[in-house]
């Protein structure tokens, strides 16, 4: 089979940007051909035997050629363009897309469909329904839902992208445009790493959504056997692992380390809410870790935190924690509850005040015997390797492009 993946990064720089390299490699792995289409960048690490690309669209710079953007990231023809030049000459059996808005725009769809490929997005954020895509204020620090199921005129009020009321506009605008061009009934199935964000789409529209959703939950790399427990530091300890940021919920984290100083919190990450942390007594920063570094700290750790105040979708490190024998302490909503069993295979707070996550906290620490019971189910519990995850979408694929045929 023949698989076009369609991001406009083609470099490890995000979450999406790892899930379709994975299954690009994996697919190639089974014997297909995949090839890629998005920005043109230094850094890109895949590509297409055509050698097409859109030009890199810097929002940072100050280029004049920023003068053109706001008519670029509505509809680009350049990339309508240059993804026809890499259909006609690659051909693919299906067309994967993942993050595409502001840089490639959904022009990319208008190319696809008028050459009858079968069209797969998976839905890696909330933008579909939110135009700053986290269904969160940054302003007033809460999750909001002002946008779904009604117009976006809320985020442009609130200037809820990057605090700029013409980004905020531009947001508007774009959602608009394309609810109005109906571009997204060209897309045959929209892949949702949620149940939560599948519930959110058909909140929003649910004529265009309720047969074109399927929820699957994000992969790993592999099951990986646990770690045997030589800890560097003392056990039991909380870890957590990601940016300090406001929606991550490092504010909730610091509050919590305060409440609870028997308590060690072990924070494996940096961000521009770092010195939230910094100075309490019960609390190591060591940065950012990768590798067999972080595994070990967190396979070691009595459990994860993921405290954040935003709606997360699937986020990986409760499914890598998972594997590696570690429950999670985690909110009661979004995407998170969906991956962690209450008491079973880690604790659901119930909201999210600190002190509700706080007493989560020490109810997962308490006990030692209910904390290994919880240990010995994460490693039982199934979780999708990559191997997996990759096997259902071929099989969706091929049904896709039996249907097209």
């Amino acid at each position: 089979m023949k698989i076009l993946m369609v991001n406009k990064f083609l470099y490890p720089r995000g979450g999406a940007e790892s899930y379709m390299l994975k299954l690009g490699a994996y697919f190639e792995k089974q014997g297909h051909t995949v090839e890629y289409f998005g920005m043109y960048d230094e850094k890109n690490t895949v590509g297409n035997t055509r050698g097409v690309y859109t030009q890199n669209m810097d929002f940072h710079s100050s280029s004049l050629k920023k003068l053109t953007y706001p008519l670029k990231i509505l509809y680009s023809r350049e990339a309508k363009k240059k993804i026809g030049q890499v259909l006609d000459s690659f051909k693919p059996d299906i067309v994967h897309m993942h993050n595409i808005n502001f840089q490639l725009t959904p022009s990319v769809i208008d190319a696809v469909k008028k050459r009858g490929v079968p069209l797969v997005q998976t839905v890696h954020d909330y933008q579909l329904v939110c135009p700053n895509h986290l269904l969160y204020d940054f302003a007033k620090g809460q999750v909001c839902e002002r946008c779904v199921g009604k117009g976006k005129r809320a985020c442009f009020e609130n200037r809820c992208i990057h605090g700029s009321r013409l980004r905020s506009l531009l947001g508007v605008w774009e959602a608009f445009l394309y609810r109005h061009r109906d571009t997204y009934r060209k897309v045959d199935l929209f892949i949702c790493p949620s149940r939560f964000l599948q519930q959110r789409l058909l909140r929003d529209n649910a004529d265009l959504f309720s047969s074109r959703t399927r929820v699957m939950h994000n992969f790993v790399d592999a099951v990986t056997p646990a770690v045997p427990r030589k800890s560097r530091f003392p056990f039991p300890y909380i870890a957590f692992a990601g940016r300090l940021s406001a929606e991550k919920g490092t504010a909730v984290l610091a509050e919590v380390a305060r409440l609870l100083p028997e308590v060690w919190f072990v924070v494996m990450g940096d961000g521009p809410e770092k010195a939230a942390l910094a100075g309490l007594e019960n609390v190591t920063l060591t940065g950012f870790l990768t590798g067999e570094e972080l595994k070990t700290d967190i396979a070691c750790a009595a459990a994860l935190a993921v405290p954040s105040v935003c709606f997360e979708n699937c986020p990986l490190s409760i499914l890598e924690a998972r594997t590696l024998g570690t429950p999670s302490i985690t909110m009661p909503y979004g995407g998170m509850a969906e991956l962690v069993e209450d008491g079973v295979t880690g604790t659901l707070a119930r909201s999210a005040a600190p002190a509700d996550f706080a007493a989560a906290v020490k109810e997962t620490v308490a006990d030692a015997a209910h904390l290994q019971e919880m240990r010995e189910n994460c490693r039982k519990a199934h979780t999708a390797t990559v191997q997996d995850y990759g096997d259902e979408l071929l099989e969706i694929y091929a049904t896709l492009k039996e249907k097209q045929t």
